[in-house]
Order: C-alpha cells, then sequence, then structure tokens
C-alpha cells in the first residue's frame, strides 16, 4: 500500500523548489540492536575471482550463517547487494545483527545471509585504482547478473551449506543501484527468487531502469514480492527523478496487482530510513512463510 501524507508531499515540493536539506530523524531499534540472550550467527569472507559471467572482475564476499542453520534442514538465503554496506556492523543497516534477532524470535525462517560487494577491476599499474564494474552489474537490463548469482555464487555457497531450491525462500536485497539490480534478478527469474527489497532504488534511466513503469503493467503479473523505501530528498538529476520513479514503481505495482510496500519518508540519496525499517521490511517479506510466526513481535518489542 502506497503511505500518502501531506507532509512528504509538502517536504517534496520545498526540496524541488528550494533545495531545502531535510531532516533525517532515523533511529535503529531494538531489533537492530545487540542483545546477550540472542546467538549471533557466525561470518566468513570470501574472495570471488574467477567469474565467467563477469570475466576479469575480483570482488569480496561474505556468508552468514544464523547460529540456528541445521545442515540436514535446507534453509533459506537472502543475498545482500553491495554487502559491506549492509554487513557493517555500526552501519545503515546492521543485516545480521536483524537477522539474529528476528530467527531467534521466529519472525523470520533460519537464512543464510550472502553478502556480494560489486565487481572491480584490478588495477594494472601500481599507484593506479581499481577500476569499479557495479553500474554495469546493477542498472544493466536483462539475465546477466541473475545468471552470475545463479550459475556461480550459488552453486558455491550451496556446496558448503544447505540451501532450499524453493523460490520463495530466496531474498534480495539492494541499495540505489543495488535495488533496482536486486528487482531485476527477481523480475527475471521469479522462478528462482520471489522475494525483493530495495533502498532508495534506481528506477532512473541509468541503464533503462525507467522501462519498468511501463514493462509491469503491460507484463502478466510475476509472483514476486516487494518492499519499496525512498525519500522524498532523494536524488535529482539528468538519469531522473528518485522520488517520482518510486512513486511510478509503486503505482504500476498497485495496477498490476503485486504483493509490494511502498514507503517514502524524508530521507536522501542513502540507508539511513531503509536501515531503520529494515526489521519491519523482514517481518514483511517472510511474514507467511512456513514455520514463521505469525504474531511475531511488533516493531521495536524486544525478547528481553
Amino acid at each position: 500500500m502506497i503511505q500518502q501524507c501531506s507532509a512528504w508531499a509538502i517536504a517534496f515540493a520545498l526540496s524541488v523548489s528550494c533545495g531545502v536539506v531535510l531532516a533525517e530523524d532515523y533511529q535503529l531499534g531494538p531489533d537492530s540492536q545487540l542483545h546477550e540472550s540472542v546467538p549471533r550467527g557466525t561470518v566468513v569472507a570470501f574472495n570471488w575471482t574467477d567469474s565467467k559471467i563477469f570475466p576479469g572482475t575480483a570482488r569480496d564476499c561474505w556468508i552468514y550463517v544464523p547460529a540456528q542453520y541445521d545442515a540436514s534442514k535446507p534453509a533459506c538465503v537472502m543475498i545482500f547487494q553491495d554487502g559491506a554496506g549492509y554487513l557493517n556492523p555500526t552501519g545503515h543497516s546492521r543485516a545480521t545483527i536483524v537477522m539474529d534477532n528476528l530467527i531467534h524470535q521466529g519472525a523470520m525462517p533460519v537464512t543464510i545471509g550472502v553478502f556480494l560487494n560489486p565487481g572491480r577491476f584490478p588495477a594494472d599499474k601500481p599507484g593506479a585504482r581499481d577500476r569499479s564494474n557495479r553500474s554495469f552489474e546493477y542498472d544493466e537490463l536483462g539475465d546477466r547478473y541473475a545468471r552470475f548469482l545463479l550459475e556461480e555464487i550459488l552453486p558455491y555457497v550451496g556446496e558448503k551449506y544447505n540451501l532450499t531450491d524453493k523460490p520463495e525462500g530466496r531474498a534480495l536485497c539492494g541499495i540505489s543501484s543495488g535495488g533496482i539490480c536486486a528487482w531485476t534478478v527477481a523480475w527475471e527469474r521469479p522462478d528462482q527468487f520471489r522475494k525483493v527489497i530495495s533502498y532508495v532504488g534506481s528506477f532512473t534511466n541509468i541503464r533503462g531502469g525507467h522501462d519498468y513503469h511501463a514493462q509491469i503493467r503491460k507484463t502478466e503479473k510475476k509472483p514476486i514480492r516487494v518492499y519499496l523505501q525512498d525519500g522524498a530528498g532523494d536524488l535529482d538529476n539528468l538519469h531522473g527523478n528518485w522520488p517520482l520513479a518510486n512513486q511510478q514503481m509503486a503505482a504500476s505495482l498497485k495496477f498490476a496487482g503485486y504483493d509490494y510496500q511502498f514507503v517514502l519518508g524524508d530521507g536522501g540519496h542513502n540507508g539511513r530510513h531503509g536501515g531503520a525499517i529494515l526489521p519491519e521490511m523482514m517481518r514483511w517479506l517472510w511474514r507467511d512463510y512456513p514455520g514463521v510466526k505469525q504474531a511475531s513481535l511488533k516493531e521495536g518489542e524486544s525478547n528481553e
């Protein structure tokens, strides 16, 4: 459901017409904090340097394994684009802490987290900087990144951990270009992924992402569940207007009958608002998955 409020409309109008810097008073709640009574998962790092889909790239990757993981039972899997930002224990989202808390509460299933940084081309000269492949991977439409996940990353992780092959048990999350990337993977392969979270998603014309507004309306509905977040102070540049683009996405999803949520705050192009509501997003995303408690703790409540 689109959350509309005259305050947002006023804030957005001011930001566009006057360039006003909007307040961002978003605070991380109890579900984003460490609790001594909650078992903590482990994180294992690995590097991916032998990609056939994105040849020549190298990327930093991490696997989060919840304390409740049982190798005899297939675990759900959630893939985070721009993974280091979500993994950072003092960052905008503290995703593994949120997952520890929600899994402990029964508000989401036992889920392996895969945190992927975008690929980079290592510098070939001393003192030179690596060249990022982020936009080519994240903003590009089509199935290339989906193939990268399905043909390279998930088989690697699946050799080490028992992952579900059910599309309802596979989720994606990303911020900005990583947000549209998460959507693109599910859009291209709903037979493999059916859950998406997007922070300040770049559904603009960086590499054709603005086409989704029309494609959603003109394509038979796909079995995708998606939670969109954006802020009235988000970007407005040569590629498009992010708040308007996300509102168009929400309107198209509503028109086509999708299972979606859209929250428009007053923030800018960052993860503060998305991080503050990540527990709420996760609860909504996994709300009817088998084994998840239907009457789980509400946002802001704690087991302690």
